[in-house]
């Protein structure tokens, strides 16, 4: 009797010690999680429709910051220019330095470099521009337009400044990455312009950091539920222990 006693009392120390364990390192991966997005990632909240469908006016996004440098096409990047004006502004990245830009071709479509451009992000489908336009993108700046084309102030507006409608790279504050509100998902990045010289950007760790905090919340309840079903249990335990005898011959 005492072996089976000091054996359940070992059992006990044991889950007592690994649910205390699943609680510490719950709480390391939820904040840490929580840590890391707020490190990486900042919230905006997109003022226009000019990204509609994919983003639309008034939702907020979760944007990770990078530097100009890391832009690729098909980003949805925030940006500030002066000579769009004085608040960041949501746009899709269509080319970059050196590209030449052009629409529309005879199916309506975009294209980069002369290479045509699908693109299922837009709202309307159709032209991908009502307007037909040409722009070479100067070294070190981007193009950028709205999914809105119809409606979308974008570099098309801008084809008569310097630059022809582009924006310098350090314009770039964030990459928009998914949308928060409402919970929309991620944003994708475009497979159009994955065989373009430079491919598409690799997306943030935002998934990673969403796992670290519900691993992190799966362990809390689960080390901290130990206790309460442990005592339960052992009682359980002794429940049936103390009838055993009384029904004995």
């Amino acid at each position: 009797m005492s072996g089976q006693g000091r054996t359940g009392d070992g059992h006990g120390r044991l889950g007592s010690m690994l649910s205390g364990l699943a609680v510490a390192v719950g709480c390391v991966l939820f904040l840490g999680g929580f840590a890391w997005g707020a490190v990486v990632y900042k919230p905006y909240t997109v003022p226009t429709q000019s990204m509609t469908p994919t983003v639309n006016s008034g939702d907020r996004v979760l944007a990770q910051r990078i530097d100009g440098s890391e832009v690729r096409r098909g980003d949805v990047v925030v940006f500030t220019d002066p000579a769009w004006g004085d608040m960041p502004m949501v746009k899709r990245v269509v080319g970059v330095g050196g590209d030449k830009i052009a629409c529309c071709d005879k199916g309506g479509r975009l294209s980069v470099n002369g290479k045509p451009i699908d693109e299922p992000y837009l709202r309307t489908k159709g032209l991908a521009s009502a307007e037909n336009f040409t722009a070479e993108v100067p070294k070190g700046k981007l193009f950028l337009l709205g999914d809105e084309r119809t409606a979308s102030l974008d570099s098309r507006v801008h084809l008569d400044d310097a630059g022809q409608g582009s924006v310098p790279r350090d314009a770039v504050q964030a990459r928009v990455d998914a949308i928060a509100w409402p919970m929309n998902g991620m944003v994708e990045r475009p497979e159009a312009f994955a065989s373009l010289p430079g491919g598409v950007s690799s997306p943030g760790p935002l998934r990673l950091q969403l796992a670290a905090v519900l691993v992190g919340v799966v362990l809390i309840l689960g080390g901290a539920a130990y206790g309460p079903i442990a005592a339960r249990s052992a009682r359980s335990r002794r429940g049936k222990g103390e009838k055993v005898p009384a029904g004995a011959h």
